[in-house]
Parts: structure tokens; sequence; C-alpha cells
């Protein structure tokens, strides 16, 4: 009997663990490959560097912004279009994106400039993580992601207005700023 249920507990853990194994590369697994890979940039950025202690937030903005844990963004710059290590890694990021899990909130830019994708996983008034991602043809690419608990996408925008008057060190972002020169 204890023989039985000891072969049924180790065939139990063997198929949770062949069954929990996913084999699609994530957005999480391809920021840890790439943050010390030449070319790349990671930041990780705490919502708390916003510094918004002295500005009068509304209900909406409040609460948008107490649902933001922090940000993580990942930058590939590149020095020429015709970089195979740029189209490479561009191609594995769309990849990633295309997975069904993730919903589009919007996209934008054109084929001569750059452009872009906002997606998220959760619900629209739930969202545990919002995905900025966009390409600059002469640049590179960013991906950005916002990690937080049941974020709000139309409370999110209303913290834009918050961006600009939000005091933060620039020198904090430099390598970002860079970027996007």
């Amino acid at each position: 009997m204890i023989q039985s249920i000891k072969k049924s507990i180790v065939m139990l853990l063997l198929v949770t663990a062949f069954t929990s194994c996913n084999q699609k590369p994530t957005l999480q697994t391809y920021f840890v490959d790439h943050e010390l890979e030449p070319g790349f940039a990671t930041f990780d950025v705490p919502k708390s560097f916003l510094n918004v202690e002295n500005i009068t937030l509304t209900d909406t903005q409040e609460e948008a912004y107490n649902s933001v844990d922090k940000l993580n963004v990942l930058t590939f710059s590149i020095d020429n279009t015709e970089d195979e290590a740029y189209k490479l890694e561009l191609a594995k990021v769309k990849t990633i994106l295309k997975d069904p899990k993730y919903d589009e909130l919007m996209r934008g830019g054109n084929a001569k400039d750059g452009k872009f994708v906002i997606k998220f996983l959760g619900e629209v008034d739930a969202i545990d993580e919002l995905v900025l991602f966009g390409n600059a043809n002469n640049k590179g690419f960013i991906v950005a992601r916002v990690l937080g608990n049941e974020m709000n996408a139309k409370k999110l925008m209303a913290l834009r207005s918050v961006l600009d008057k939000a005091s933060f060190e620039e020198e904090q972002l430099k390598g970002l700023t860079e970027f996007f020169k």
C-alpha cells in the first residue's frame, strides 16, 4: 500500500514538473537573458522615482499610481539598420508579443520612422503587466514592462499629466534619454 502511494506521488510530481515547464520564451526571460549582452541596456525604475509627493493627485490618478509597482525597461541600440543582430532580436521580441496571452491596447507609427505597440496581460480594468514596445529604424528598439496589481488602462492614462509635473533626476535616466536622442 505504501509503495503504491509513493509511486503515485512520484508520478504526480513528474507530471506536474513536465506540464509546468513552459518552453515558450517570455518577456521576463528575454530581459534576464539579454540584460548584459552587447548593445542592450536595462533599467529598473521604482514608482517612487517619479517623486509625486508635492503633486496634488486626483482620486483616479492616485489609484492608478498606487496600482503600479515598477517599470522594467530594455533597450537595444544600433548604429545602422542593416545590423543583422538588430533584425534577429527585433524578430524575437515580436514573436514573444504575438503570444495570444497579450491583448493589444494600441498601436501606431509608420514604416519610415518606426512603430510602437502597447499590449497587456490581464483584463482592461485589472492589468497585471502593461508592455510598451517600440522600434525606431535608426536607433533600435525599446521594451518597457509596467508591472503592478489590477492596473486600469483608463486610469493609467490619467497619469500622463502627472509625468509632466513630476520631478526626477535626469542623470538617473541618462542611458534611457540617450536612446531617444
